[in-house]
C-alpha cells in the first residue's frame, strides 16, 4: 500500500451488541442449550448465609420504552462484606455457597430482569473507609457500543449511604437517588426495585471504570 492510499481509508462503523450476545453469553434466553454449565441470575445456594433478596427492574431508553434484549452482569460482596476474589484482602470470612457474580437478561416480553441473591455487607474501601452495601452492575444491549457500569444501593441503608465515599463523589445530590433501589415485599420475599434509565432527566449515574 502506498503512503497516499492510507489517507483514503475510512473508519469502520462501530458494532453494537446484537443477538449474538445472548447466543454466546446467555444461550438459554435465546432458546439454545449449547453449554454444559450456564451462568445464571441465581447467585445463591441452599446454604448461603445472609438475607435472601430478589433484585428486579427494567432498563429504560430515552423514550421511556423498556429495553427488552438487555444483558446484565452483577457482582457483589457476601453478607460479611467480602468479595469472592483473591484481590479482596479483608480479614473476613468467605461463603463457599455464594458465587458473588451473576448474569441475566431482561424478559423479551416484559423487559423485566431479576437476580436472586443476598444483601451484601459493608465493604472496606480505600484508606479503610467503609462503603455502604451495594451491588455492581454492567449493562449491554443493542444500541450500546460500550458496556455501562453503575451501582445499586439500598433504600433501607440511609445512614450508610450518607457516608458512602462513591455516592458522595456525585456532586449533584439529587442525582444520587438514581442509584437507590426501593425495598418492598412480594409473596413473603424481599424485593429491591432498581430501574435503570439510559437517557433523559432521570438518567442513572454511570461510572467510567
Amino acid at each position: 500500500m502506498k503512503p497516499n492510499q492510507i489517507e483514503m481509508l475510512k473508519e469502520t462503523a462501530s458494532q453494537t451488541a446484537g443477538p449474538y450476545v445472548h447466543i454466546g453469553l446467555a444461550p438459554k434466553q435465546a432458546g439454545f442449550d449449547i453449554f454444559e454449565k450456564n451462568f445464571t441470575n441465581v447467585l445463591i445456594g441452599p446454604d448461603t448465609r445472609g438475607e435472601r433478596i430478589r433484585v428486579e427492574g427494567r432498563v429504560i431508553d430515552g423514550s421511556g420504552t423498556p429495553v427488552r434484549d438487555v444483558l446484565i452482569e452483577i457482582w457483589q460482596a457476601n453478607a460479611q462484606g467480602k468479595y469472592q476474589h483473591p484481590a479482596d484482602r479483608q480479614n473476613k470470612d468467605l461463603d463457599k455457597d455464594f458465587r458473588g457474580w451473576g448474569r441475566g437478561c431482561s424478559d423479551f416480553e416484559t423487559g423485566i430482569y431479576t437476580f436472586d441473591t443476598i444483601k451484601p455487607g459493608v465493604v472496606e474501601g480505600r484508606n479503610g473507609r467503609p462503603m455502604a452495601p451495594h451491588i455492581n452492575f454492567w449493562i449491554v444491549a443493542r444500541g450500546i457500543n460500550i458496556g455501562l457500569n453503575t451501582r445499586m444501593y439500598f433504600s433501607d441503608e440511609v445512614d450508610a449511604n450518607a457516608k458512602d465515599p462513591v455516592l458522595n463523589l456525585i456532586e449533584w445530590e439529587v442525582r444520587r437517588k438514581t442509584l437507590i433501589a426501593q425495598r418492598s415485599e412480594k409473596d413473603g420475599q424481599v424485593v429491591y426495585r432498581f430501574d435503570i434509565q439510559l437517557q433523559g432527566p432521570e438518567e442513572t449515574v454511570f461510572f467510567d471504570i
